[in-house]
């Protein structure tokens, strides 16, 4: 069972504008950390969208849940919570 993982993302307000930034990561027109640093509302933005390592129960539980299903490096679809909307690339994962 994952205990922790590393997760970096993108906050925006819109759904669509997500998706388009995930088709520009996709299709190789900008890396994550790029996108990151360009769109992202977080201040983690900054730093390419990297929150480092964290547990269950330190994330609003929609990104939570999202993060402890995926596949590492895998690039989540846009992930609503009370924030905006998230793309959420998983970097790492601890047993």
């Amino acid at each position: 069972m994952t205990s922790r993982v590393r997760a970096s993302h993108i906050l925006v307000k819109t759904e669509e504008e997500a998706n388009e930034i995930k088709e520009k990561i996709i299709s190789g027109k900008t890396s994550f950390a790029d996108a990151a640093a360009m769109a992202s509302l977080c201040p983690s933005g900054a730093n390419g969208g990297d929150l480092g390592f964290f547990t269950k129960g330190q994330m609003v539980k929609p990104f939570e849940d999202a993060c402890f299903s995926m596949e590492l490096n895998e690039i989540s679809n846009p992930i609503q919570t009370q924030f905006g909307w998230h793309l959420i690339h998983l970097t790492d994962k601890e047993d």
